[in-house]
Parts: structure tokens; sequence; C-alpha cells
């Protein structure tokens, strides 16, 4: 195994960096004009204004991608309703709009009122899933993250996955789940994900970091920036 392949390994699991530490870079490829809103964050801030929720409707339909450990690229798939609630929230007064935390909140340990539950709200906290071995997955692994709804959504956790839930432990120790057992517990994934897709259930949260890149982070603290393309680690890759 040569010294790439070495280091991808040693940081697919990584915490987010300090304020003097770059461990990221984009690549030079160039973001097509229509879609530079997505991950540009001053265009993005111009566009949306704050509003978190139309930026994640966004990111959904434009199939929009997050880098995580520099190399491992996650589609984001919103479940019909938690999109149709973005979207309602988006169109409306301001009330209800997801929580982007600031870049002084790099672990969902640090936010206000954290407890090791399988509470999520919609705003503060949502419920999600990494899910692999996803057909035509934008990004070309074949990965996504997958998001949902809290109350009553056919794509939301089961309650065998909120029983089970410790996700602030490491991944080893939990269990993942495949279609069938999905299917068995009651969720409704097939359609989105395919036969072969199976995943691991986690509680996610948004962040800034310290040169304004938004981040979709989960509890265990994996976590990818929006991105639309391969960053690369310390210049090694």
């Amino acid at each position: 195994m040569g010294l790439s392949s070495v280091l991808y390994l040693v940081v697919t699991r990584r915490t987010n960096p300090g304020p003097d530490i770059a461990m990221f870079a984009e690549t030079s490829a160039k973001v097509d004009d229509g879609v530079s809103a997505l991950y540009d964050p001053a265009a993005r801030d111009s566009k949306y204004q704050g509003n978190w929720a139309q930026y994640l409707v966004d990111l959904h339909d434009a199939k929009g991608t997050f880098d995580f450990c520099g190399g491992m690229m996650f589609q984001l798939v919103l479940s019909d309703k938690l999109r149709s609630r973005l979207a309602a929230v988006a169109s409306g007064d301001g009330s209800g709009q997801p929580v982007v935390f600031d870049a002084t909140k790099s672990r969902m340990s640090q936010t206000e009122g954290y407890s090791q539950t399988a509470h999520a709200d919609n705003v503060a906290i949502f419920h999600g899933r990494e899910v692999r071995k996803v057909p035509d997955a934008a990004g070309g692994m074949g990965f996504v993250l997958h998001l949902s709804d809290t109350d009553g959504d056919p794509e939301g956790w089961s309650s065998l996955e909120r029983a089970d839930y410790n996700g602030w432990g490491h991944d080893s120790g939990r269990p993942w789940r495949n279609m069938q057992l999905w299917e068995a517990e009651g969720a409704k994934l097939r359609a989105k994900f395919g036969d072969a897709a199976f995943g691991l259930h986690h509680r996610f949260y948004l962040h800034l970091d310290r040169q304004n890149g938004f981040w979709l982070s989960a509890e265990d603290g994996c976590e990818g920036r929006a991105s639309a393309t391969r960053g690369k680690f310390l210049g090694l890759f």
C-alpha cells in the first residue's frame, strides 16, 4: 500500500481543524456558475442571506455533494417530507429556519443543550443516515447522506433505530442495516436507494468553519464540507 493510501485510511475519521490549519483545499476544477452559490461561501451568503432552509432544498434538488475526509463524496438527499417542511419554512416568515452553528461549535457536543439521546427537532439536530451502495449517487462513489423528518416520515428512523441509537460512540460498535432490515422495520427507502443499499443512522447538525464553509456533521465527529469537487489533504494527493 502506498503512502497516499495509508494517509487516506488514517484520515477517514477526522475532527474539524483549528483556526490556523487549512486541512483541505479545493481542487482547481471550475465550478459551473449555475451552482457556485451552493459551494462558494460569498456567493452563497449573497444569494440566500440566511435562508438556510432554501439552501438545503437547493442542495438536494441539485444533487449537491459533501466532501468527507478529503475525498469521500456524499450526495445530500432529503426525505420527501423533510424537503416539503424546509420548502415551507423557506417561503415563510423565517420561523423554523435550520440552525447553522458558528465555527466554535465544531462538535455536536459543544452545542447548547446537548445530550446523548436520539432526540432531533428538524431545526438544530436532524435524524439522518449515511447510505452506501446507492446507484448513480452524485460524487461517483455510491455514497448518500440522507436526512429525514422526525414526525411520521415514511423514510424516517424506525422505532428500533430510535431505540438502539448511540451515535456518540464509534460506529464499529453500532448496528448497520441493509434494505431488507430497514423494510422489516417499516422504513421506505428502496425506491430511492435501490436493493443493495445499506447504512448507519446518525444525528446530524450544521455548522460553519473559520473560512465560512458549510459543514454537515454527524454526532460522532465524522463530517463533510459542501463541495462540488474532491479536496486535497495537505496537498499530498
